[in-house]
C-alpha cells in the first residue's frame, strides 16, 4: 500500500492545493518501508494532474488537511481514498493511520477557506 500526504516540512499541509511536495509512504505487514518525497510544485490547483501523478507513483490512499471538493472529487473518481482533516507531523499521521486510529474528520473548504484554523 502507498500513501501520498501534501507535505509541509515535514507536517501534513493544511492546503492540499497548493502543495509544493508529497510524501509517497510504501508500508506492508503495518510498517513504512519507504518514504519518498515527490515535487508537485508545477500542478497547484490542478487536480486531475495532482491525480495523475499519484496514481503513476502507486498511491491507494491520500491523507490531507483542508481539500476542496473539486480535488475530493476528482482523487475518488480515480479510484483513490482520501481521508481529510489530519495534522501534525506526517510521521505520526502515518502511524495513527496504521494503528488504525486516524479518522475522517470530513474537512471540505471552499475557495475561502481559512486552512490554518484546522
Amino acid at each position: 500500500m502507498k500513501i501520498a500526504i501534501p507535505n509541509s516540512e515535514n507536517m501534513v499541509n493544511q492546503h492540499f492545493g497548493t502543495s509544493k511536495s508529497f510524501v509517497i509512504v510504501s508500508i506492508e505487514d503495518k510498517k513504512i518501508i519507504k518514504t519518498e518525497e515527490v515535487s508537485t510544485a508545477e500542478l497547484a490547483h490542478e487536480h486531475q494532474g495532482l491525480a495523475d501523478l499519484l496514481l503513476r507513483q502507486g498511491t491507494n490512499v491520500v491523507i490531507t488537511g483542508g481539500i476542496g471538493n473539486g480535488a475530493i472529487q476528482c482523487l475518488q473518481q480515480n479510484g483513490l481514498q482520501v481521508i481529510k482533516g489530519a495534522s501534525g507531523e506526517y510521521i505520526k499521521v502515518i502511524e495513527e493511520y496504521i494503528d488504525g486510529n486516524l479518522e475522517d474528520k470530513n474537512v471540505v473548504c471552499n475557495h475561502h477557506c481559512e486552512h490554518d484554523k484546522h
